[in-house]
């Protein structure tokens, strides 16, 4: 009957409960191995971190906070950006020729690209330059057919979010619809 409702061994990462201590380091291994923790993450851990983005990304579920502010943020970049307003906590990196401000090293980096005229990400179908990996997949939607961005009002696809907004904005008037 113990074997059956006992589990002693408990994760420290999920908090999920194993009957041996084998199959505790098992799941330990093989779900948590590759998991750092941020100082600023509070909830749960996620074994499967593409799941676990994907997810975030659908219910907007604000998972980073810190104990002496009540806001809650979906994404870390947005805690940091918060914490260096608000609370003058972290650092700032600051762009050499303009002297304008990000709260990640990265998009001061793709920001100095500009400036400093280096595009290295080439499309491979036109091989056409961009600053950012960013705005390549965004342009290598030119070249396939698929439509993500639809019209609720006429079901009308487009490729690209800002083709899309203001044909909604144009149907929902012609239609009779408060634009939102």
């Amino acid at each position: 009957m113990k074997v059956h409702t006992d589990s002693p061994y408990k994760c420290s990462l999920c908090n999920k409960s194993f009957r041996r201590s084998n199959n505790l380091q098992a799941h330990k291994h093989r779900m948590h191995s590759n998991i750092i923790p941020s100082p600023y993450y509070e909830g749960p851990l996620v074994a499967n971190s593409q799941l676990k983005l994907r997810v975030r990304t659908h219910t907007g579920a604000k998972i980073y906070s810190r104990r002496h502010c009540s806001e809650r943020f979906t994404w870390l970049y947005q805690l940091r950006h918060h914490l260096l307003e608000s609370h003058n906590e972290g650092t700032l990196f600051t762009c050499y020729v303009c002297q304008k401000k990000y709260s990640h090293s990265g998009s001061l980096k793709a920001h100095v690209r500009r400036h400093e005229g280096v595009k290295p990400y080439v499309c491979c179908e036109c091989q056409k330059c961009f600053h950012t990996s960013g705005e390549l997949r965004n342009h290598q939607l030119v070249h396939s057919d698929y439509r993500q961005y639809c019209c609720g009002s006429c079901g009308q696809c487009f490729k690209q979010a800002q083709s899309v907004i203001p044909h909604v904005k144009r149907c929902s008037v012609k239609r009779g619809f408060v634009a939102i």
